[in-house]
C-alpha cells in the first residue's frame, strides 16, 4: 500500500473530527475576531466597523491594566504557593508511616471538588457574621473583633489565593508524589552512606526526577489560574472596589453586563493571546526540561 494512499485515508479517518473543530471551535473564533472590529452591542444590530478602536482603548484604559495586574498577581502567588505546598505534600506522602494510605485519598477530595461548590465553601468559612474562621481567629485571640475578610480590598485578594490554593495544591502533589514513584530506591540509599543531607538528597538526587512532572504542572496551574473565572465570581464578583477583577471577569462584565460585544470580543482575544503566548513558551521549557533530563 502506497504511502500517499495511507496518508489519504488518515486524513479522511479525521475529516469527521476536523469539521467538528471548525464548527465548534473555529467560526466562534472567527465571528469574535470580527466582532472586536466592530461597536456591536449584544443585543441589535450587527455594529459598524471602526478598525483597531476597541484594542486601543482597552489597552490604555486603567480597568484592563489593573485587571491585568490582579489577575498576574493571583496567578505567580497562587501558582508558587500550590508549587511548594504541593511538593512539601508529595514528599511526606511518600514517607512510610501508618495511614499513609488515607491521607494519600483524602488528598483528592479538595481537587475532587467542584469550584463552585469549593468557592462556596470558602464565602462561608469567610462570613463576616458567622464564619469559622473569625470564630478561630478571636477564640485564640488573634482577633478583636469579626472582619469581613472579603469585603475589605486588603484582604480580598489574599483569601481568594488561601481558596484557590486548597483547592489545586493536590494536582501539584499527586504529579510530584506519581514522579517520586520513579526515583530508585538504590541512588537515595547510595547519598544516605555518602552522608548527603536532606536538602543535598532532594536536590541532586530528588529535584531531577521532579524537574519535568513539575514543570507540566505549573504549565497548567499557571494557564488555569491566568485565565480564573468561577471562583472569584462566587466569592466576590470582583469586588470589593474591582480589586479581585481580573480578565476573564472584566470580559464577563464587559460582554454581558454592559452589553458591549466589541470590545468584550476584543478583550476576549486579548486574554486568549496571552494565554497562548504562556502556553507556547511553557511548552519550549517543557521540551527543553525534557531533553536535558534525557
Amino acid at each position: 500500500m502506497s504511502s500517499t494512499w495511507m496518508t489519504t485515508r488518515a486524513w479522511l479517518l479525521m475529516l469527521p473530527l476536523l469539521i467538528i473543530m471548525t464548527a465548534v471551535i473555529g467560526w466562534p473564533m472567527v465571528d469574535t475576531v470580527r466582532l472586536s472590529f466592530t461597536d456591536a452591542k449584544l443585543v441589535g444590530t450587527g455594529g459598524a466597523f471602526v478598525g483597531f478602536d476597541n484594542y486601543v482603548k482597552m489597552l490604555s484604559s486603567s480597568n484592563f491594566q489593573r485587571a491585568l495586574f490582579a489577575t498576574t498577581w493571583f496567578a505567580v502567588i497562587s501558582v508558587t504557593a500550590e508549587m511548594v505546598i504541593g511538593v512539601l505534600a508529595a514528599l511526606l506522602l511518600n514517607q512510610q508511616f501508618y495511614g499513609r494510605t488515607v491521607l494519600r485519598a483524602l488528598l483528592i477530595l479538595p481537587w475532587a471538588l467542584p469550584t463552585v461548590v469549593n468557592a462556596t465553601l470558602w464565602r462561608l468559612i469567610y462570613n463576616p457574621e458567622y464564619g469559622a474562621l473569625n470564630s478561630a481567629l478571636t477564640q485564640v485571640g488573634l482577633l478583636d473583633s469579626y472582619r469581613s475578610w472579603l469585603g475589605e480590598p486588603g484582604t480580598a485578594m489574599t483569601a481568594l489565593i488561601v481558596a484557590d490554593c486548597w483547592k489545586n495544591f493536590p494536582l501539584v502533589a499527586l504529579i510530584a508524589l506519581a514522579a517520586l514513584q520513579a526515583v530508585p530506591r538504590d541512588i537515595t540509599a547510595a547519598s544516605l552512606v555518602d552522608g548527603a543531607g536532606p536538602f543535598a538528597r532532594f536536590r541532586f538526587v530528588i529535584l531531577p526526577y521532579l524537574a519535568g512532572p513539575l514543570m507540566v504542572a505549573l504549565v497548567l496551574r499557571t494557564i488555569e489560574a491566568f485565565k480564573v473565572f468561577d471562583i472569584i465570581w462566587v466569592m466576590t464578583r470582583g469586588g470589593p472596589a474591582n480589586s479581585t477583577r481580573t480578565l476573564s471577569i472584566l470580559v464577563y462584565q464587559e460582554a454581558f453586563s454592559f452589553q458591549r460585544a466589541g470590545s468584550g470580543a476584543s478583550l476576549a482575544l486579548v486574554v486568549t493571546l496571552i494565554v497562548t503566548v504562556l502556553a507556547v513558551g511553557y511548552g519550549m521549557l517543557v521540551r527543553r526540561t525534557a531533553g536535558s533530563a534525557a
